[in-house]
C-alpha cells in the first residue's frame, strides 16, 4: 500500500486550508492531523479523537455522525448547514460542516463556526421583508374581511340555535384579522403586545373550537389541564395566533397519518424551576403550553432551523407560520421550542405569568 505517503501529503493541504478548522480522518473515524485552526477550536478534545475515534468522541446521537456517513455513502462533497457539533468534555457549537472523501479511505472534515446571532438576524430579515409586502395588501384584506363579517351578521338573523354560534365565530373571527391587520398596517414588525392578565384556557378553548371546525376536523383532540394556573402575561389576540399556527400544524401531521387514529393534546402546566433546552430561565416563564401530535415527525434535516422563515416541509407551504410564532412569543419575553420523533412531536411554548401574581401564589 502507499497509504504512508498519501497521508503525508493529505495532512499538507489539511494544514494548509486557512482558518477553518479541519480534520482529517480514516475510514474509521480515527484522527490522522488537524489544522492550527481545528487545534484551537476543540483544544484537548482532539485527543479522544486520536486515541477512540469519532465514535468515541461525540454522543451517539451526533448529526456528526450521520454527515460522515452520508459521506462514505456519496462519491462527492457532502454539506450540512448549522450542525451541531458536540465532542464529549466540550461545550457544542454550531458550525456549516463539509465533508469529502478524498482516497483510500481518507475524509476530509472542514468546519465554519456560525452563531445564533447570526440565525435570529437572517430570520429578522426575512420577517422584516414579509412584514412590509402584508402592510401594502393590508387595505386590500379589510375589504373582503368586511363582506364576509357583514354577511355573517345577516346571516344570524336567520340560524337555529344549534348553527348561530358558528355565525358568531365567523364574526369574531373577522373582527380579530381586522385588528391584526390594523397593527401590521400601522406599526410593522416591532410592534409590542398590549399585555394583561389573559385566561390561557379561555385561548385554548377558542384555538380548539376553531380548529375541530377546520382543520382538525376527524381528528381526536384531548385536553390535560392544569386548571390551577395563572393568567398569562400576555395579549390574547396574538396568543390566538401563535395556538392558531401551533394547532394548524400539529392538524396537517396528524392528517398525514393516513390511517384515521390522528390525535392532538393541548396540555397546560405551571413549571417552577425548570429550564428549557433553548436558553431562557423557566423563572421569568413558568407557565407551559404543549401542542402534541401523533404525527410523522420533523424531517432531522429541517430541525435546527424550523423556526426560520420559508422553512417548511410542505409542498405548498409558506414556512411563514413557525416563524410568526417564535416571534410573538418572543415578545411575550417567552420561549418556543420543540421535540419529535416518529408517531410523537411536542411544540412547547412557555409564557410569563401576570405580574399581580407573584410565583407563591401559583404553586
Amino acid at each position: 500500500m502507499r497509504r504512508s505517503t498519501t497521508v503525508a501529503d493529505l495532512k499538507l493541504i489539511a494544514f494548509d486550508l486557512g482558518p477553518e478548522p479541519a480534520l482529517l480522518l480514516d475510514e474509521d473515524g480515527a484522527l490522522i492531523a488537524a489544522n492550527e485552526a481545528a487545534e484551537g477550536l476543540f483544544g484537548q478534545g482532539l485527543a479522544l479523537l486520536a486515541r477512540g475515534g469519532l465514535k468515541g468522541a461525540v454522543p451517539g446521537a451526533s448529526p456528526l455522525l450521520a454527515l460522515i456517513a452520508r459521506c462514505h455513502a456519496a462519491s462527492g462533497l457532502v454539506r450540512e448547514r448549522d450542525l451541531a457539533v458536540e465532542l464529549i468534555g466540550r461545550p457544542p457549537i454550531h458550525a456549516d460542516a463539509s465533508a469529502l472523501r478524498l482516497g483510500e479511505g481518507v475524509l476530509l472534515l472542514t468546519l465554519a463556526e456560525t452563531h445564533p446571532t447570526l440565525a435570529a438576524d437572517r430570520a429578522a430579515d426575512g420577517l422584516q421583508s414579509v412584514v412590509g409586502l402584508g402592510r401594502m395588501l393590508a387595505h386590500e384584506i379589510k375589504n373582503p374581511l368586511a363582506g364576509i363579517r357583514g354577511a355573517a351578521q345577516l346571516l344570524k338573523s336567520g340560524l337555529s340555535p344549534t348553527d348561530l354560534p358558528l355565525a358568531e365565530l365567523i364574526v369574531e373571527e373577522t373582527e380579530r384579522i381586522r385588528r391584526l391587520v390594523d397593527r401590521m398596517e400601522a406599526f410593522g414588525l416591532d410592534l409590542k403586545p398590549a399585555r394583561g392578565p389573559v385566561n390561557i384556557h379561555r385561548v385554548l378553548d377558542r384555538v380548539r373550537a376553531l380548529a375541530a371546525s377546520g382543520v382538525a376536523d376527524g381528528l381526536v383532540i384531548r385536553e390535560a389541564y392544569d386548571p390551577s394556573l395563572p393568567p398569562a402575561f400576555a395579549e390574547e389576540d396574538q396568543l390566538i395566533q401563535v395556538f392558531l399556527n401551533l394547532m394548524k400544524n400539529a392538524a396537517e401531521a396528524a392528517h398525514a397519518r393516513g390511517d384515521g387514529r390522528g390525535e392532538i393534546t393541548i396540555a397546560t402546566a405551571f413549571r417552577h424551576g425548570a429550564r428549557p433546552d433553548r436558553g431562557i430561565p423557566v423563572r421569568a416563564a413558568p407557565l407551559e403550553i404543549k401542542v402534541i401530535d401523533n404525527g410523522p415527525g420533523v424531517p432531522a434535516a429541517l430541525r435546527e432551523h424550523l423556526f426560520e422563515p420559508f422553512v417548511t416541509t410542505k409542498d405548498h407551504g409558506t414556512g411563514l407560520g413557525l416563524a410568526l410564532v417564535a416571534k410573538l412569543v418572543a415578545a411575550h419575553d417567552g420561549m418556543v421550542d420543540f421535540e419529535s420523533s416518529p408517531g410523537r412531536t411536542v411544540f412547547r411554548v412557555l409564557l410569563p405569568v401576570a405580574p399581580n401574581w407573584s410565583l407563591e401564589e401559583a404553586l
